[in-house]
Protein backbone atom coordinates (compact mmCIF):
# COMPACT_ATOMS: atom_id res chain seq x y z
CA UNK A 1 0.00 0.00 0.00
CA UNK A 2 2.97 2.31 0.26
CA UNK A 3 3.06 3.38 -3.35
CA UNK A 4 -0.17 1.70 -4.73
CA UNK A 5 -2.17 4.05 -2.61
CA UNK A 6 -1.05 7.46 -4.24
CA UNK A 7 -0.76 5.87 -7.77
CA UNK A 8 -4.57 7.44 -8.32
CA UNK A 9 -3.50 10.98 -7.18
CA UNK A 10 -0.44 10.37 -9.97
CA UNK A 11 -2.94 9.03 -12.34
CA UNK A 12 -5.30 12.08 -12.11
CA UNK A 13 -2.27 14.26 -12.57
CA UNK A 14 -1.47 12.78 -15.80
CA UNK A 15 -4.74 13.04 -17.11
CA UNK A 16 -5.02 16.94 -16.10
CA UNK A 17 -1.99 17.74 -18.29
CA UNK A 18 -1.68 15.48 -20.87
CA UNK A 19 -5.90 14.72 -22.29
CA UNK A 20 -7.33 18.27 -22.69
CA UNK A 21 -4.80 18.99 -25.85
CA UNK A 22 -5.18 15.59 -27.84
CA UNK A 23 -8.65 15.31 -27.13
CA UNK A 24 -9.84 18.61 -29.02
CA UNK A 25 -8.57 17.20 -31.94
CA UNK A 26 -9.36 13.54 -31.34
CA UNK A 27 -12.44 12.14 -33.53
CA UNK A 28 -14.56 14.54 -30.78
CA UNK A 29 -17.82 11.58 -30.43
CA UNK A 30 -15.20 8.92 -28.54
CA UNK A 31 -13.09 11.91 -27.42
CA UNK A 32 -16.24 12.60 -24.89
CA UNK A 33 -16.62 9.17 -24.01
CA UNK A 34 -13.08 8.60 -23.19
CA UNK A 35 -13.13 11.75 -21.17
CA UNK A 36 -16.41 10.59 -19.51
CA UNK A 37 -14.66 7.66 -18.10
CA UNK A 38 -11.79 8.83 -17.29
CA UNK A 39 -13.59 11.82 -14.76
CA UNK A 40 -15.65 8.75 -13.57
CA UNK A 41 -12.65 6.67 -12.55
CA UNK A 42 -10.43 8.75 -12.07
CA UNK A 43 -12.96 10.81 -9.23
CA UNK A 44 -13.47 7.58 -7.75
CA UNK A 45 -10.10 6.18 -7.68
CA UNK A 46 -9.04 9.70 -5.79
CA UNK A 47 -12.16 9.24 -3.42
CA UNK A 48 -10.58 5.86 -2.65
CA UNK A 49 -7.29 6.71 -2.00
CA UNK A 50 -7.86 9.48 0.44
CA UNK A 51 -10.15 7.24 2.25
CA UNK A 52 -7.73 4.38 2.58
CA UNK A 53 -5.04 7.40 3.68
CA UNK A 54 -6.99 8.47 6.51
CA UNK A 55 -8.00 5.30 7.53
CA UNK A 56 -4.63 3.61 8.04
CA UNK A 57 -3.59 6.82 9.40
CA UNK A 58 -6.19 7.12 12.44
CA UNK A 59 -5.46 3.79 12.87
CA UNK A 60 -2.13 3.99 14.41
CA UNK A 61 -3.67 6.14 17.20
CA UNK A 62 -3.36 4.14 20.07
CA UNK A 63 -7.09 4.63 21.17
CA UNK A 64 -8.47 3.97 17.82
CA UNK A 65 -6.01 1.16 17.89
CA UNK A 66 -7.12 -0.09 21.62
CA UNK A 67 -10.94 -0.23 20.17
CA UNK A 68 -10.29 -1.97 16.85
CA UNK A 69 -7.89 -4.02 19.25
CA UNK A 70 -4.97 -4.51 16.53
CA UNK A 71 -1.24 -3.46 16.82
CA UNK A 72 -0.11 -0.21 16.49
CA UNK A 73 3.52 -1.28 16.10
CA UNK A 74 2.46 -3.58 13.44
CA UNK A 75 1.06 -1.25 11.35
CA UNK A 76 3.77 1.81 11.56
CA UNK A 77 6.32 -1.37 10.55
CA UNK A 78 3.97 -1.88 7.60
CA UNK A 79 2.63 1.44 6.10
CA UNK A 80 3.49 4.45 8.65
CA UNK A 81 0.81 7.17 7.31
CA UNK A 82 1.80 10.23 9.35
CA UNK A 83 -1.33 11.77 11.20
CA UNK A 84 -1.21 14.75 9.60
CA UNK A 85 -1.56 13.11 5.75
CA UNK A 86 -4.15 11.40 7.11
CA UNK A 87 -5.85 14.61 8.31
CA UNK A 88 -5.37 16.24 4.81
CA UNK A 89 -6.79 13.09 3.17
CA UNK A 90 -10.12 13.28 5.52
CA UNK A 91 -10.62 17.13 4.87
CA UNK A 92 -9.99 16.76 0.97
CA UNK A 93 -12.18 13.33 1.63
CA UNK A 94 -14.75 15.66 3.55
CA UNK A 95 -14.91 18.13 1.39
CA UNK A 96 -15.25 16.43 -1.82
CA UNK A 97 -18.22 14.68 -0.46
CA UNK A 98 -19.79 17.94 0.57
CA UNK A 99 -19.04 19.40 -2.90
CA UNK A 100 -20.44 16.54 -4.46
CA UNK A 101 -23.92 16.83 -2.78
CA UNK A 102 -23.90 20.52 -3.59
CA UNK A 103 -23.02 20.01 -7.25
CA UNK A 104 -26.13 16.92 -7.53
CA UNK A 105 -28.28 19.54 -5.66
CA UNK A 106 -27.54 21.60 -8.79
CA UNK A 107 -27.94 19.59 -11.73
CA UNK A 108 -31.08 17.99 -10.40
CA UNK A 109 -32.76 21.40 -10.25
CA UNK A 110 -31.59 22.43 -13.70
CA UNK A 111 -32.89 19.17 -15.00
CA UNK A 112 -36.31 20.12 -13.56
CA UNK A 113 -36.04 24.04 -14.81
CA UNK A 114 -35.13 22.61 -18.53
CA UNK A 115 -38.22 20.03 -18.00
CA UNK A 116 -40.55 23.27 -16.82
CA UNK A 117 -39.28 25.45 -19.77
CA UNK A 118 -39.69 22.74 -22.53
CA UNK A 119 -43.74 22.46 -21.08
CA UNK A 120 -43.85 26.10 -21.20
CA UNK A 121 -42.99 26.55 -24.52
CA UNK A 122 -45.67 26.78 -27.39
CA UNK A 123 -46.83 23.99 -29.15
CA UNK A 124 -45.78 20.44 -28.83
CA UNK A 125 -43.32 19.60 -31.79
CA UNK A 126 -39.78 19.21 -31.00
CA UNK A 127 -39.06 23.12 -31.99
CA UNK A 128 -40.19 26.13 -30.93
CA UNK A 129 -39.92 29.50 -32.39
CA UNK A 130 -39.81 32.46 -29.68
CA UNK A 131 -41.43 35.90 -30.84
CA UNK A 132 -38.07 37.51 -29.73
CA UNK A 133 -35.70 39.81 -31.61
CA UNK A 134 -32.47 38.69 -29.54
CA UNK A 135 -30.88 36.02 -31.11
CA UNK A 136 -30.12 32.82 -29.41
CA UNK A 137 -30.47 29.00 -29.97
CA UNK A 138 -29.99 26.31 -27.26
CA UNK A 139 -31.64 22.78 -26.55
CA UNK A 140 -33.41 21.90 -23.75
CA UNK A 141 -33.35 18.65 -22.41
CA UNK A 142 -36.30 16.81 -20.94
CA UNK A 143 -38.45 13.68 -22.20
CA UNK A 144 -37.56 13.94 -25.35
CA UNK A 145 -36.46 17.43 -25.07
CA UNK A 146 -36.81 21.08 -26.78
CA UNK A 147 -34.78 22.90 -29.53
CA UNK A 148 -35.59 26.75 -29.06
CA UNK A 149 -34.90 29.31 -31.76
CA UNK A 150 -35.51 32.52 -31.59
CA UNK A 151 -36.58 34.75 -34.35
CA UNK A 152 -34.11 36.92 -34.09
CA UNK A 153 -31.46 34.03 -34.63
CA UNK A 154 -33.45 32.58 -37.75
CA UNK A 155 -33.22 36.31 -39.83
CA UNK A 156 -29.08 35.99 -39.29
CA UNK A 157 -29.06 32.79 -41.31
CA UNK A 158 -29.98 31.63 -44.39
CA UNK A 159 -32.15 28.35 -45.50
CA UNK A 160 -29.02 25.83 -45.50
CA UNK A 161 -27.41 27.51 -42.33
CA UNK A 162 -30.81 27.50 -40.26
CA UNK A 163 -30.65 23.74 -41.08
CA UNK A 164 -27.04 23.32 -40.42
CA UNK A 165 -28.34 24.84 -36.59
CA UNK A 166 -31.44 23.02 -36.03
CA UNK A 167 -28.97 19.85 -36.95
CA UNK A 168 -26.53 20.91 -34.49
CA UNK A 169 -29.15 21.16 -31.50
CA UNK A 170 -30.88 17.80 -32.40
CA UNK A 171 -27.74 16.06 -31.92
CA UNK A 172 -27.38 17.51 -28.50
CA UNK A 173 -30.47 15.97 -27.89
CA UNK A 174 -30.00 12.52 -29.74
CA UNK A 175 -26.66 11.83 -27.95
CA UNK A 176 -27.78 13.34 -24.22
CA UNK A 177 -24.86 15.71 -24.06
CA UNK A 178 -26.83 17.00 -20.61
CA UNK A 179 -25.66 13.80 -19.22
CA UNK A 180 -22.35 14.16 -20.14
CA UNK A 181 -22.02 17.83 -18.39
CA UNK A 182 -23.35 15.92 -15.43
CA UNK A 183 -20.43 13.49 -15.03
CA UNK A 184 -17.42 16.44 -15.61
CA UNK A 185 -19.29 18.34 -13.21
CA UNK A 186 -19.60 16.07 -10.42
CA UNK A 187 -16.88 14.52 -11.08
CA UNK A 188 -14.86 18.07 -10.85
CA UNK A 189 -16.79 18.52 -7.58
CA UNK A 190 -15.20 15.60 -5.92
CA UNK A 191 -11.72 16.24 -7.25
CA UNK A 192 -11.14 19.80 -8.35
CA UNK A 193 -8.31 18.65 -10.04
CA UNK A 194 -10.28 17.15 -12.87
CA UNK A 195 -11.96 20.87 -13.71
CA UNK A 196 -9.67 21.10 -17.62
CA UNK A 197 -11.22 17.69 -18.00
CA UNK A 198 -14.73 18.97 -17.52
CA UNK A 199 -13.89 22.42 -19.78
CA UNK A 200 -12.33 20.06 -22.55
CA UNK A 201 -15.38 17.95 -22.37
CA UNK A 202 -18.02 21.07 -23.05
CA UNK A 203 -15.74 21.78 -26.08
CA UNK A 204 -16.07 18.51 -27.23
CA UNK A 205 -19.80 18.02 -27.10
CA UNK A 206 -19.70 21.04 -29.16
CA UNK A 207 -17.35 19.25 -31.82
CA UNK A 208 -19.55 16.25 -31.60
CA UNK A 209 -22.66 18.24 -32.52
CA UNK A 210 -20.93 20.16 -35.35
CA UNK A 211 -19.79 16.55 -37.02
CA UNK A 212 -22.76 14.77 -36.88
CA UNK A 213 -24.67 18.32 -38.24
CA UNK A 214 -21.92 18.24 -41.14
CA UNK A 215 -22.44 14.77 -42.00
CA UNK A 216 -26.34 14.96 -42.07
CA UNK A 217 -26.30 18.07 -43.97
CA UNK A 218 -23.22 16.98 -46.17
CA UNK A 219 -21.12 20.12 -46.05
CA UNK A 220 -18.65 21.03 -43.41
CA UNK A 221 -18.55 24.87 -45.17
CA UNK A 222 -22.23 25.37 -44.13
CA UNK A 223 -21.90 23.90 -40.74
CA UNK A 224 -18.81 26.02 -40.00
CA UNK A 225 -20.42 29.36 -41.28
CA UNK A 226 -23.58 28.79 -39.39
CA UNK A 227 -21.78 28.44 -36.15
CA UNK A 228 -19.87 31.15 -37.10
CA UNK A 229 -22.54 34.02 -37.89
CA UNK A 230 -24.55 32.39 -35.11
CA UNK A 231 -22.23 33.22 -32.46
CA UNK A 232 -21.91 36.63 -33.69
CA UNK A 233 -25.47 37.54 -33.94
CA UNK A 234 -25.32 36.26 -30.02
CA UNK A 235 -22.23 37.33 -28.90
CA UNK A 236 -23.43 40.37 -26.89
CA UNK A 237 -26.48 37.90 -25.31
CA UNK A 238 -25.40 35.90 -22.13
CA UNK A 239 -27.77 33.40 -20.98
CA UNK A 240 -27.48 30.64 -18.26
CA UNK A 241 -29.61 28.25 -20.92
CA UNK A 242 -27.24 28.42 -23.55
CA UNK A 243 -25.51 24.84 -22.01
CA UNK A 244 -26.23 23.46 -24.91
CA UNK A 245 -25.70 25.62 -27.47
CA UNK A 246 -24.31 25.91 -31.30
CA UNK A 247 -22.65 29.14 -29.77
CA UNK A 248 -20.87 27.20 -27.03
CA UNK A 249 -17.01 26.65 -26.53
CA UNK A 250 -14.25 27.98 -28.37
CA UNK A 251 -15.75 28.75 -31.67
CA UNK A 252 -12.58 29.57 -33.77
CA UNK A 253 -11.32 26.54 -33.22
CA UNK A 254 -14.41 24.59 -34.22
CA UNK A 255 -14.89 26.46 -37.32
CA UNK A 256 -11.35 25.92 -38.07
CA UNK A 257 -12.13 22.23 -37.49
CA UNK A 258 -14.84 22.41 -39.92
CA UNK A 259 -12.95 23.99 -42.63
CA UNK A 260 -10.37 21.24 -42.14
CA UNK A 261 -11.23 16.97 -42.88
CA UNK A 262 -12.37 15.37 -40.64
CA UNK A 263 -10.78 14.30 -37.51
CA UNK A 264 -9.60 10.31 -38.62
CA UNK A 265 -10.27 7.71 -35.14
CA UNK A 266 -6.84 6.82 -33.54
CA UNK A 267 -6.27 3.92 -31.14
CA UNK A 268 -3.40 5.18 -29.80
CA UNK A 269 -4.56 7.89 -27.21
CA UNK A 270 -7.42 5.85 -26.47
CA UNK A 271 -5.52 3.14 -25.57
CA UNK A 272 -3.03 5.20 -23.64
CA UNK A 273 -6.13 6.64 -21.51
CA UNK A 274 -6.95 3.03 -20.85
CA UNK A 275 -3.68 1.93 -20.04
CA UNK A 276 -3.72 4.46 -17.69
CA UNK A 277 -7.02 4.13 -16.22
CA UNK A 278 -6.45 0.03 -15.44
CA UNK A 279 -3.34 0.86 -13.61
CA UNK A 280 -5.59 3.61 -11.45
CA UNK A 281 -8.22 0.66 -10.81
CA UNK A 282 -4.99 -2.01 -10.25
CA UNK A 283 -3.79 0.12 -7.72
CA UNK A 284 -7.11 1.09 -5.58
CA UNK A 285 -7.58 -2.62 -5.70
CA UNK A 286 -4.62 -3.61 -3.83
CA UNK A 287 -3.92 -0.99 -1.99
CA UNK A 288 -7.18 -1.86 0.03
CA UNK A 289 -6.53 -5.16 -0.35
CA UNK A 290 -3.07 -4.16 1.47
CA UNK A 291 -4.96 -2.05 4.35
CA UNK A 292 -7.05 -5.09 4.73
CA UNK A 293 -4.13 -7.66 5.34
CA UNK A 294 -2.49 -5.04 7.63
CA UNK A 295 -5.40 -4.73 9.59
CA UNK A 296 -5.71 -8.41 10.08
CA UNK A 297 -2.40 -8.80 10.41
CA UNK A 298 -2.12 -6.14 13.25
CA UNK A 299 -4.57 -7.75 15.27
CA UNK A 300 -2.96 -10.90 15.21
CA UNK A 301 0.08 -9.40 16.56
CA UNK A 302 -1.91 -8.14 19.10
CA UNK A 303 -3.16 -11.15 20.05
CA UNK A 304 0.00 -13.07 20.31
CA UNK A 305 1.43 -9.57 22.34
CA UNK A 306 -1.90 -10.32 24.89
CA UNK A 307 -1.75 -14.24 25.06
CA UNK A 308 -1.99 -16.57 28.28
CA UNK A 309 1.85 -18.26 28.45
CA UNK A 310 1.09 -22.13 28.76
CA UNK A 311 2.96 -22.14 31.95
CA UNK A 312 0.45 -19.80 33.43
CA UNK A 313 -1.47 -22.06 35.02
CA UNK A 314 -4.24 -24.29 34.50
CA UNK A 315 -8.18 -23.12 34.80
CA UNK A 316 -11.40 -24.95 34.42
CA UNK A 317 -12.84 -21.70 33.66
CA UNK A 318 -13.40 -20.83 30.03
CA UNK A 319 -12.06 -17.33 29.09
CA UNK A 320 -12.01 -15.25 25.76
CA UNK A 321 -9.29 -14.21 24.65
CA UNK A 322 -8.27 -11.00 22.59
CA UNK A 323 -9.35 -12.38 19.28
CA UNK A 324 -12.46 -14.05 20.29
CA UNK A 325 -11.54 -17.17 20.86
CA UNK A 326 -12.12 -19.50 24.31
CA UNK A 327 -9.30 -20.73 26.06
CA UNK A 328 -9.76 -24.25 28.10
CA UNK A 329 -7.55 -24.95 31.46
CA UNK A 330 -4.75 -27.88 30.88
CA UNK A 331 -7.65 -29.40 33.26
CA UNK A 332 -10.32 -29.29 31.07
CA UNK A 333 -7.87 -30.60 27.65
CA UNK A 334 -6.40 -33.50 29.48
CA UNK A 335 -10.27 -35.01 30.70
CA UNK A 336 -12.54 -33.34 28.32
Amino acid sequence: MLISVYVPFLVTGALTVLAPRPARRLAPRPAAWALACAALVAALAWTGSLALLAFTGFAQIPEVAEEGRWSVDALRAEDPVYLVVAVAGALALAGGMVALCVSAVRQVRHLRWARRECARLPGDTELAVLDDDTPHAFALPGAPGRIVVSRGMLRCLGDAEREALLAHERAHLRGRHHLFQTVWRLAAAVNPLLRPLADTGGFVLERWADEEAAARIGSRTVVARAVGRAALASASETSRRAALAATGGAVPQRVRALLAPAPPLRALPFAAGAVLLAVCCASVANAASDSERMVVSAQRAECAAHAEPPWAGASSVQRPDCCGHHRHGEHERRHG
